[in-house]
C-alpha cells in the first residue's frame, strides 16, 4: 500500500510537523521498520541508506519502544538530531513487530507514523532465528529441544527468552500484525515479502520510495546480503520442516489472504 508525497506531508502537518524535515522538539522519525527478525531488515537498512532524502541513525536498531522505553522521548530524539531539513527520518528495529507493548507505545508517540514490515517464509525464518541464536551464544539447546522448550520459556515471562528464544512464535505474523492494524490505518502499513527484496529489488525499491513519499531514484548499488546466516538450515531434516509448516500453516494462510504474500508450500 502506498501514499503520495502530498498525502505524507498532509499527515505530518496534521501531526504537528509543518513539513518533512522541519523538526518537532525533540526530533521524531516519520517511519519505522518493525520487522521481522531474520527477515532482511539489515538489508532494508542499507537499501534505504542509498537514498539521500532518507535519514537513518548510524546504529540500525534503536529499540526505543521495546528495551529502552524508560529513556524517554528526549533520548530517542537525539538519534535523529543530525538529520538534514527535508530528509525523511526513520529507524529499523525488528523486535517492534513481536513485542506486545510496541504498537501502543508507537501509536501514543506518533499516530501518523508509517510502518514497514518484511515477512520471510515463516519456517525458514524460525530456523534462521535458531541458528542465529546458536552462533551468538544465546542458545545452548539443540534444535528439537529449543523448539520444544519455547512455549514454557515464553510462558515464564522471562524477557530474555521473549527476545532470544521466540523462534516459532515470531513466525506467527498474523497475530503480530493485528496489533498494529487495530491502531493504524491500512495505508500506514507496508507489508513486503522478504524474498522479493532480493529477488525483485527494483520493484521493492520503487514501492518503498512511493510509500515514503520519496523522489524516485534508481538503485545505485547492488543490494547487500547483510547479517545472513551460514547455511546451517540446509541440513535440517524434511520431517522438522514438515512439522513447522503444519504449525505455521494458519498464519501463512492469513498472510496470503490479507496481503497476497505466499510461499511455495502455503
Amino acid at each position: 500500500m502506498a501514499i503520495t508525497s502530498s498525502e505524507l506531508l498532509r499527515r505530518f502537518k496534521h501531526d504537528g510537523a509543518r513539513s518533512l524535515g522541519v523538526r518537532s522538539t525533540p526530533a521524531k522519525p516519520h517511519f519505522l521498520g518493525i520487522g521481522t527478525q531474520k527477515g532482511g531488515t539489515s538489508s532494508l537498512y542499507h537499501l534505504l541508506k542509498q537514498h539521500p532524502d532518507v535519514y537513518l541513525p548510524a546504529s540500525k536498531e534503536q529499540h526505543y519502544f521495546t528495551l529502552h522505553y524508560e529513556r524517554g522521548d528526549g533520548w530517542y530524539g537525539t538519534q535523529f538530531a543530525d538529520a538534514r531539513a527535508g530528509q525523511v527520518r526513520g529507524e529499523i528495529t525488528p523486535y517492534y513487530l513481536f513485542h506486545p507493548e510496541a504498537p501502543g507505545r508507537i501509536h501514543q508517540y506518533r499516530r501518523s507514523i508509517l510502518l514497514i514490515a518484511l515477512l520471510r517464509d515463516p519456517v525458514e525464518r524460525a530456523l534462521s532465528h535458531y541458528f542465529h541464536a546458536r552462533r551468538h551464544g544465546f542458545e545452548q539447546l539443540d534444535l528439537k529441544e529449543a523448539f520444544a522448550a519455547e512455549t514454557d520459556r515464553l510462558a515464564s515471562g522471562d524477557p530474555y527468552s521473549h527476545q532470544k528464544h521466540s523462534y516459532v512464535s515470531r513466525s506467527r505474523y498474523a497475530e503480530q500484525l493485528e496489533r498494529y492494524e487495530t491502531l493504524f490505518g491500512a495505508d500506514q502499513l507496508l507489508v513486503l515479502r522478504s524474498e522479493d527484496i532480493f529477488q525483485k529489488p527494483e520493484d521493492c525499491w520503487a514501492t518503498l520510495q512511493q510509500f515514503l513519499g520519496l523522489k524516485p531514484r534508481p538503485l545505485t548499488a547492488s543490494l547487500p546480503w547483510v547479517n545472513a546466516g551460514q547455511g546451517e538450515a540446509a541440513d535440517v531434516s524434511d520431517a522438522i520442516r514438515a512439522q513447522l509448516r503444519a504449525e505455521l500453516a494458519e498464519t501463512a494462510a492469513a498472510v496470503r489472504e490479507r496481503y497476497g504474500i505466499h510461499w511455495d508450500w502455503a
